[in-house]
């Protein structure tokens, strides 16, 4: 890692899969290579210091030597970066007759309390006090969606601080008249200043050298399907994934009738997560003969699945899919080596997901792609394979009508 080149890690994946576990796992390989680390959690079941056996607060807690640990509460942090915003949203609810209680909870956006939690990262980069920043709980793709309303602002929103003076004077002016409350000069520049801040943590978020999405997943059919409609959204989003882990895996040596179908099922599930995923690296991860917690048996977890590595590395830069958008039309590339025009068999879309299956010497194998929420209202027109790449075209037909 580069010096003074703050390093962010996201884990993310469907619950019960090990988030909390394999980050502190990999901020504890980190530290032991000397790299200043910081976890966080906004987990409200407040998973790392059950991890770490230490009671966690929302304040950086040395836990080992170079590993510090936060556990955030995100209604503490919506409260301190959003609270002007959102009472005067509430204020002028409640003049539209809507009582103060219900007001407020519409003033609460979805997904504002995650987004609250990832401005913990902006925060703790303009410090500079860490190396490395872990965060054990990624939210959804839909509160990522609010790092993109900036650009709806474009320019303006750097305006807006000068202008805040006179227009707070004119709203005053008029509220009599119209009868709601006028946002007061306050308003104004805290609107700005969070319009400023998420452009900030979206420029982190997005630069493939800083930040890296880790996805984990089990061998199991919930989790894979989670893991997928996580990739799309983070390669529409801009966000670099650089790996996948697969967690829980039942060794082969356990010599058990009651597993052995979960063993055959594991892999299958393991080889349709070779598919799912490729070109993205895998990592397995085995199912521990007892409960990873203490330093010692997450320092064992993290040895097993880094071995040697420097977690910070960037297992993986690019994305295996590309979405191109055009009027009334919207092309998905998928990379598909080493398959021949006559092995890809055929493309079929099935509500929200598109199958493609290639006939291969030990049968067919089917690639589940989830797909954007844009194509949902479009039409599967054709397919072309063309440089180890699968083009797949959709056409809005309502449009064309």
């Amino acid at each position: 890692m580069p010096n003074n080149k703050l390093r962010v890690i996201l884990y993310t994946g469907k619950g019960g899969t090990g988030k909390s576990v394999i980050a502190c796992a990999t901020g504890l390989k980190t530290a032991s290579i000397g790299y200043k680390t910081l976890i966080i959690s906004s987990d409200p079941a407040h998973t790392l210091g059950d991890a770490f056996e230490k009671k966690i607060t929302d304040l950086p807690t040395m836990v080992f030597k170079n590993l510090w640990a936060i556990q955030i509460d995100p209604i503490k942090e919506m409260e301190k970066n959003y609270s002007m915003i959102q009472e005067w949203l509430a204020s002028l609810l409640s003049a539209k007759g809507i009582e103060e209680t219900l007001a407020y909870e519409i003033a609460s956006l979805p997904g504002m309390t995650h987004l609250f939690a990832l401005l913990k990262i902006e925060e703790l980069a303009k410090e500079q006090q860490f190396d490395v920043i872990i965060l054990d709980t990624v939210p959804s793709g839909e509160a990522l969606r609010y790092l993109y309303f900036p650009k709806l602002f474009g320019s303006i929103s750097r305006k807006l601080i000068s202008l805040a003076g006179s227009i707070a004077g004119i709203a005053r002016f008029i509220e009599p008249i119209v009868g709601l409350p006028a946002p007061k000069k306050e308003v104004f520049k805290s609107e700005v200043e969070l319009i400023k801040r998420l452009e900030n943590l979206g420029e982190i978020l997005k630069d493939a050298d800083t930040t890296s999405l880790r996805l984990i997943a089990n061998p199991d059919a919930f989790s894979i399907e989670n893991a997928r409609r996580t990739l799309i959204f983070s390669s529409l989003y801009g966000i670099n994934v650089d790996l996948v882990i697969i967690n829980k895996i039942i060794p082969e040596k356990v010599n058990d009738p009651y597993f052995n179908n979960w063993i055959g099922l594991q892999k299958k599930w393991l080889s349709e997560a070779e598919v799912s995923f490729y070109p993205l690296p895998i990592k397995r991860l085995m199912l521990f003969d007892s409960e990873l917690k203490g330093i010692e048996m997450l320092k064992r977890s993290g040895d097993e699945l880094f071995t040697n590595e420097d977690p910070t590395k960037i297992y993986f830069k690019g994305s295996p899919f590309k979405i191109i958008n055009e009027e009334n039309k919207l092309t998905l590339i998928v990379k598909v080596p080493f398959v021949s025009k006559e092995e890809l068999k055929e493309v079929e879309r099935i509500g929200d997901e598109l199958l493609v299956k290639v006939n291969t010497e030990v049968g067919d194998i089917i690639r589940v792609i989830p797909l954007p929420t844009v194509a949902l209202r479009m039409k599967l027109s054709k397919a072309k394979l063309l440089n180890n790449e699968l083009q797949i075209s959709f056409v809005d037909e309502y449009e064309r009508k």
